[in-house]
């Protein structure tokens, strides 16, 4: 019982300290569309770690030999992130901060058997604008080009400049970083995994799963986009880019996307003789 009250007031004052930090990580939740999903990735990792109940109820609690050093290391750690001011930093610190509690308050033993818990955090770590901008651009580009192509052969007069579209008329129209398929692909990918993990046994289907996110955030992108022209072409720009309809048609990508996961995990499944397997949740 006095273990549990130590444990547990060791856990609130990380808390309070990671108050800052944890700030800092909403900040770029609230602000950049494909990094909102940071918001829900702890809930998730929660979730998959009570998958691990029976797992860890036969797992004695051994605390780590040096956990005090080693968490007063991270409180460094955090500190430092803090003044470094780098949400991408700050959200790896909080990472192993968790890591790291489990492995003083528990052991070994604990972190091995919430492996896929803890490591599921990452998807919570802002990635850097250095990485992700270039990626964007090629996205942007990529999304453009083939969009022109399918909708040339339609016998549809239309240019492309870069990322922008000139329609018949003089109409253009701008292919924005929400249509990239950059929101889809980051935020599908932690889905994908989840999927594969709790669905899968086979490492090349768990494998498969997880690729299959690539293609299906950009096709359901792609066809945003040609809806898109095609809306402005008939109706408005501004109905077709703006507005409640514009918004919508990104909710109805990611669900389509999600959908497609489903259905690709299924369809793998049936390949592999419709085994499924509890592999993925260790006794």
């Amino acid at each position: 019982m006095r273990r549990n009250g130590l444990e547990l007031a060791v856990v609130v004052v990380t808390l309070v300290l990671w108050i800052p930090g944890l700030r800092v990580l909403a900040g770029v939740y609230g602000e950049v569309e494909w990094a909102s999903h940071g918001f829900l990735v702890p809930i998730v990792a929660l979730w998959a770690a009570t998958a691990h109940r029976a797992a860890l109820a036969d797992r004695p609690a051994r605390p780590l030999r040096g956990g005090v050093a080693l968490l007063g290391a991270l409180v460094l750690a955090y500190l430092a992130a803090l003044l470094f001011g780098n949400p991408s930093v700050i959200g790896l610190v909080g990472v192993a901060t968790v890591v790291g509690l489990v492995a003083a308050l528990r052991g070994l033993a604990w972190v091995r058997t919430l492996a896929f818990p803890l490591a599921y955090l990452l998807f919570m770590v802002p990635l850097p604008t250095a990485w992700i901008t270039p990626v964007i651009v090629r996205l942007q580009l990529l999304v453009s080009s083939v969009a022109v192509a399918l909708l040339r052969a339609f016998d549809v007069a239309i240019h492309r400049d870069g990322n922008v579209l000139t329609l018949p008329g003089d109409v253009t129209l701008f292919v924005a970083e929400a249509c990239s398929g950059i929101t889809s692909l980051v935020t599908l990918l932690p889905i994908g995994v989840f999927i594969a993990y709790f669905t899968e046994s086979v490492p090349w289907r768990r494998v498969a799963l997880v690729a299959a996110v690539v293609p299906i955030a950009l096709l359901g992108n792609l066809i945003r986009v040609v809806l898109t022209v095609a809306l402005a072409m008939r109706v408005d720009v501004a109905f077709a880019t703006t507005g409640p309809v514009h918004e919508w048609a990104g909710v109805a990508t990611y669900v389509l996307g999600c959908l497609c996961l489903l259905a690709v995990g299924a369809g793998l499944r049936r390949l592999g003789g419709g085994a499924r397997s509890d592999a993925g949740v260790p006794a």
